[in-house]
């Protein structure tokens, strides 16, 4: 659609009540003069508007708390972004029309959802996320004039059945209200569907309203904005879209599609074995990092690895390596992953044991933890973050870093980029009992070994060798301008 042409237009009209000279501008600003100069951008921070009667018109739009209708150069919002409104009087009803028209057309070009599918979990993290839909997300899709068709899950993987059978042709998105769970039970059930390709196109927002967030924080402090569901609402009523890269996880004929990150060791064994003490909150993490720190456990195993461009000179060259096939009578329907050469491909080895291996798709594992602080959401490549061998004290310092990524500064850690990743995860190092780990993906148990927490529950893969690949820009979201 064409960019409709917006002509300097410029009007008097009622605002409370006194004439005022009420400003369109060629590039999609209001402006008007009350106590200084007051603006907003129709683009940024419009989210609707409305004819109120035969001249009055509502133009609902989203600011900064402190920021009024962004004043004068000095008046600096808190971050916070609150409702507003614009009311204003056209002096005759032609001219009315004319601006709800105007208004109509350019934010019509701007290729906004008009209908979306929420996906609401209720029982996630702290149960939170029905209250910050009720308060933050749906007055602002109501202020928008976006149709929305709410489905609260009921239990774990019912978004990746809600995903796999929704008649996509009648939404322009779907909005995960939760933490990261529920987008990667979206992306799976997307994934698993005959019409796959088509499927895997529609854009994913996502609102923070679980435990990690680590998808939202990620988006959103790409353009330096707080990790918010009132910023990421905005960012879904605004449109605009990012490609994702999607990792395909594969053992034998099993597979799971990843776009937040995949943990084997320090950081797996933090992350699920920290369920235990569930009832501290968020604190559960820090008390039991500090746990397993002092008590510093080193798995054996290998990982191998295609490396991107420039970090060839990590690890041992490999001549060869024996990569998993994509079953073909067991896979008949839906994406099998990313259609690769491995085979063909320069591979390279690093052998254990280790005390973590971290593998990471976006920037942010978590709203404090900033684990790959290069890592791209459509660049083709994982951020590997491994850590061999480190004293506990420089380690319990690393771990002070993660809130700003500066860990995968230390001599301890390296830290590379890479296409394709097998890892053969081994018992714990020193270990007469053979005591095995955890494999950890997206938030949820991947693979448990003999003698881990929660051993006897069943896992979607057997603690053994996988392998990793990825399909650059698979995946759509919404971002923040």
């Amino acid at each position: 659609m064409d960019r409709p042409e917006i002509h300097h237009l410029t009007e008097i009209v009622l605002i409370d009540g006194r004439e005022r000279p009420l400003t369109l501008t060629s590039d999609g600003r209001f402006l008007w003069p009350e106590g200084g100069q007051r603006s907003f951008s129709v683009e940024r921070e419009v989210l609707g508007f409305a004819a109120d009667g035969p001249r009055k018109v509502k133009v609902r739009v989203l600011l900064e708390e402190g920021g009024g209708f962004c004043v004068g150069a000095g008046n600096v919002g808190s971050g916070k972004l609150v409702r507003r409104e614009l009311v204003f009087e056209a002096l005759t009803e032609e001219s009315s029309r004319a601006w709800c028209s105007k208004l109509e057309e350019y934010i019509g070009y701007l290729g906004r959802p008009k209908r979306l599918c929420v996906l609401l979990n209720p029982f996630g993290g702290k149960k939170i996320a029905p209250r910050i839909f009720a308060n933050d997300v749906r007055p602002l899709l109501v202020d928008a004039g976006i149709d929305i068709d709410v489905k609260e899950t009921q239990y774990q993987s019912h978004a990746k059945e809600i995903a796999h059978s929704l008649d996509l042709s009648t939404y322009d998105g779907i909005v995960c209200v939760s933490g990261d769970g529920i987008l990667v039970e979206v992306i799976n059930g997307l994934l698993e569907r005959e019409d796959w390709e088509s499927a895997i196109r529609m854009p994913i927002g996502v609102v923070p309203a679980g435990t990690g967030n680590g998808m939202a924080k990620s988006l959103l402090d790409a353009v330096g904005q707080p990790c918010s569901p009132s910023h990421a609402t905005l960012a879904i009523i605004q449109g605009n879209k990012q490609s994702l890269d999607v990792a395909t996880i594969v053992q034998q004929d099993k597979k799971f599609f990843s776009v937040l990150m995949l943990a084997w060791g320090l950081v797996a064994d933090i992350d699920i074995e920290s369920e235990k003490y569930r009832w501290m909150g968020s604190a559960r993490i820090d008390f039991y990092a500090i746990q397993r720190i002092l008590h510093l456990r080193r798995y054996t195993g290998r990982i191998s690895f295609v490396p991107a461009p420039g970090y060839e000179s990590y690890g041992v060259s490999l001549s060869s390596i024996n990569t998993y096939k994509y079953p073909v009578i067991a896979q008949v329907k839906g994406y099998r992953g990313p259609d690769v050469s491995l085979e063909e491909s320069s591979w390279r080895t690093i052998e254990g044991p280790f005390v973590s291996i971290w593998l990471h798709n976006v920037p942010w594992g978590a709203e404090k933890t900033m684990a790959a602080p290069k890592a791209q959401f459509s660049d083709g490549y994982l951020d590997l973050i491994a850590i061999r061998d480190c004293p506990k004290l420089a380690l319990l310092s690393l771990m002070t870093e993660l809130s700003n990524g500066g860990h995968v500064k230390s001599p301890h850690v390296t830290y590379l980029k890479v296409k394709a990743f097998v890892l053969e995860p081994g018992p714990r190092a020193g270990d007469p009992k053979k005591k095995e780990g955890i494999i950890d993906a997206d938030g949820e148990v991947l693979a448990r070994g003999a003698g881990t927490y929660k051993c006897e529950q069943a896992s979607l893969m057997s603690y053994d060798r996988l392998q990793i690949t990825v399909h650059q820009g698979l995946a759509t979201v919404f971002c923040p301008k």
